[in-house]
């Protein structure tokens, strides 16, 4: 304390690097969020299952996952598909294993027909089991 002066804190300093806390915690929530949300989006196909008991999805260990849409559409792995190149993935799949296993997923406005003709391209190419998905009745 010279000549009655009080001492001042020369303040806080600004800082020289940054806080990498917050952008820690940011990309841990996004990381939360993604992995959340991913499996909800596996299946992005839109179907109106018809409704029976027990005709959920198989656990099969090889399994080939067919759709069709209510316009008729075919769908392979909920991507479009035409017959020729599902009975192409099919001879694939049972070449590789006899006993992998169809799992149909067909919209309930779909004719018969319809269904029916890619079963036929299925069991042409060389696979028998065919699992029929469909939804459980409501309670």
């Amino acid at each position: 304390m010279a000549f009655g002066r009080l001492e001042r804190n020369p303040g806080s300093q600004p800082m020289g690097e940054i806080n990498m806390t917050p952008l820690i915690d940011v990309m841990l929530v996004l990381l939360v969020i993604f992995i959340i949300t991913a499996p909800l989006l596996t299946s992005s196909l839109k179907l109106d299952l018809p409704k029976a008991e027990g005709g959920g999805p198989g656990n099969a260990p090889a399994a080939l996952a067919l759709a069709i849409d209510r316009e008729g559409r075919m769908f392979l792995d909920d991507k479009p598909a035409d017959a020729a190149q599902i009975a192409d993935r099919a001879r694939t799949a049972a070449r590789a294993n006899p006993d992998t296993e169809v799992q149909l997923r067909a919209d309930s406005r779909v004719p018969y027909g319809r269904v029916a003709e890619l079963i036929g391209v299925v069991q042409q190419a060389g696979l028998s089991r065919i699992g029929l998905v469909t939804e459980a009745p409501a309670r």
